[in-house]
């Protein structure tokens, strides 16, 4: 059916607003190239460093627009930029950029990985953080209120003179961390080194994990309890098991926080990447990334309790873990990892997944079928030659005995002859 004319102007409208938006966002991104290695010095810099065929740059590319443009509205003197780090990949290199998208915040001479979850709100706070001073002072609880709000996580040097009269320290000076609607104190005999107690607290108690986000708690050196499941599925189990995860997070903080990181993963597809398994959702999963072990609950999780207790039994050591880093299991990733490879191609591109690996094997197989069958004819030229020397052989033994037959019979006719002077000669002496 035909479009009203009104309908069809409508639709174009629309779809003019929505270019033009588009465009302005991208308008606030510059595209970088050689010269801007020589050039960046003068300026702060937030880089996205992409490759045109990477699945994960072009899902972060409407984001990046919009972070382009927010910084530019709120007058940010961050300027955002983005380069094909394959096209210039020696200046990719020197920035350190080893996979696709890396997001860098260049302020001088120095360099800021942004390790965060690719949302507009987070890589903005990220970026004004990071190019201001390194330690703020908050010279009022007014403006430390202010800050508070502004970040899910924040660190506070509390000295002699402090204006934070609602909080209670032991003793001065002090390190906090504020996250998850409260405060803790760090504690040098029971936390260990400082650097090492603000990396493992710098997440929030529990998290949206993705991918990238599972990577970077890597570093933290803890385990991490996720609840696997569909968040667009409302059913009572896959809501069950967040809240279980989320009521440990929160009531067992004291327990479980130096050890164990908490959250809930959206669908399976990673996780089932991550352990080569195919999980059933909803279901929960406890991740070892130092040493990429795994462990299952052995029965199923009804309750807070039966969490708890899956949590112990790891720490005790009572929990079977699975996976691990050993030559078998390296070895079952390398053959997994090409299986997956083969199979998201032929599934997002049949013809090309028939180009990439058919003809490989097209050339492969006729280099074969080239080789075997020179071979064959080699054997089957061999064969007629033996043949043919087994047929000149039997003629030159058919010869002898022809030669044989008549020595013979010279023989015969010889002995034949001298029988014959015999007998002359024996009848002669009769007469």
């Amino acid at each position: 059916m035909a479009a009203a004319p009104g309908g069809r102007q409508r639709c174009l409208l629309w779809a003019a607003v929505v270019a033009h938006v588009v465009a302005s966002g991208a308008g606030f991104v510059e595209d970088l190239d050689e010269s801007f290695k020589e050039n960046r010095k003068d300026d702060i810099w937030l880089v996205d460093f992409y490759a045109p065929w990477c699945g994960h740059c072009k899902k972060l590319e409407p984001v990046w627009n919009e972070v382009g443009t927010e910084m530019r509205n709120m007058g940010s003197p961050v300027k955002v930029g983005k380069m094909d780090a394959t096209s210039f990949s020696s200046i990719a290199s020197e920035f350190g950029v080893r996979g696709y998208p890396t997001i860098k915040l260049l302020k001088g001479d120095l360099a800021y990985n942004y390790r965060g979850p690719r949302t507009k709100d987070d890589i903005i706070e990220f970026a004004n953080r990071v190019a201001g001073p390194l330690i703020r002072p908050l010279p009022s609880q007014h403006m430390f209120e202010h800050v508070q709000k502004r970040h899910r996580v924040l660190f506070v040097y509390v000295g002699g003179e402090s204006p934070l009269k609602y909080v209670t320290l032991p003793e001065l000076p002090a390190v906090m961390v504020f996250k998850d609607g409260t405060y803790f104190v760090y504690d040098e005999y029971e936390d260990g080194d400082l650097s090492s107690w603000i990396n493992r607290e710098r997440f929030q108690g529990y998290l949206h994990v993705d991918g990238f986000t599972l990577y970077e708690l890597g570093d933290t050196g803890k385990l991490v309890a996720i609840a696997v499941i569909d968040d667009k599925n409302s059913s009572v189990e896959h809501t069950r098991l967040k809240s279980i995860i989320q009521e440990v997070a929160r009531d067992y903080r004291d327990h479980f926080h130096r050890d164990f990181q908490f959250g809930h993963m959206d669908g399976n597809d990673y996780i089932n990447s991550l352990l080569m398994d195919d999980l059933t959702i909803p279901t929960i999963v406890v991740l070892n990334t130092s040493n990429q072990q795994y462990f299952l609950p052995d029965r199923h999780i009804e309750s807070t309790e039966d969490m708890v207790q899956f949590i112990n039994n790891i720490l005790d050591g009572t929990a079977e873990a699975q996976g691990g880093d050993g030559l078998l299991q390296r070895i079952k990733r390398i053959i997994y990892d090409a299986k997956s490879t083969i199979v998201s191609v032929f599934k997002s591109s049949p013809l090309l997944g028939c180009f990439l690996f058919g003809l490989p094997l097209g050339v492969i197989s006729i280099m074969c079928y080239g080789i075997c069958t020179a071979d064959t004819e080699g054997e089957v030229f061999e064969h007629e030659g033996a043949k043919k020397e087994s047929g000149d052989r039997e003629l030159t033994d058919e010869g002898s005995e022809e030669e044989q037959e008549e020595e013979k019979n010279a023989k015969y006719t010889e002995l034949s002859d001298g029988e014959l002077k015999q007998k002359d000669i024996m009848e002669k002496k009769k007469d």
